[in-house]
């Protein structure tokens, strides 16, 4: 990890942006959450997907409302890092609307999630979300754990030539004496 010192003054001023920012965003005042970034910008690594600029981070948002009528991100922890603030937290709502094509499934959700908020000086620049997609989609009923006996057979049923191929691997791998572990 590298040797850095922030100066305290900055750190209290992005500090004071993100949790401006956030506080907006809980209350559904996109607007002002928006207001808090020198050029908004959210990356969503879980789906790969980027929302730049004001009109992108806005539509995101109210998908977001439309989805989750209530939705609110609980921070838990922050650190603050050489060009970035991290939170930890939680995501919570209740899917009362369509999302991402998803029709309301009435269920509440309440998965962790990591923002990291990166900064150039005291601007904010970027919104940067991780958190385990698998765990939302389990929660909201669409998707099944694939440690269960359910989540094993609904993965063979949706992808039996992958699942196939592998089985088959092992029990090659077996015979040979080797081990499970595919070689790298």
């Amino acid at each position: 990890m590298a040797d850095y010192q922030i100066d305290s003054a900055l750190q209290a001023t992005r500090h004071e942006i993100v949790d401006r920012h956030m506080t907006h965003e809980n209350a559904h005042e996109f607007d002002d959450a928006i207001g808090a970034f020198h050029h908004p910008r959210y990356e969503i690594v879980a789906t790969g997907e980027v929302w730049d600029g004001a009109d992108g981070v806005d539509a995101l948002l109210q998908e977001n409302k439309t989805g989750f009528s209530d939705f609110k991100f609980h921070p838990t922890k922050w650190h603050h890092a050489e060009d970035a603030i991290i939170v930890e937290g939680n995501f919570t709502g209740t899917h009362d609307g369509s999302w991402r094509g998803l029709p309301a499934t009435f269920r509440t959700v309440d998965f962790e999630l990591i923002i990291v908020f990166k900064f150039e000086d005291d601007r904010m620049v970027c919104e940067r979300t991780y958190f385990d997609i698998g765990t939302a989609l389990r929660q909201l009923g669409v998707a099944r754990d694939p440690n269960t006996l359910g989540g094993k057979i609904e993965l063979m049923a949706a992808h039996p030539v992958h699942v196939g191929r592998a089985l088959a691997r092992q029990l090659v791998s077996r015979r040979r004496g080797g081990s499970d572990a595919p070689a790298g």
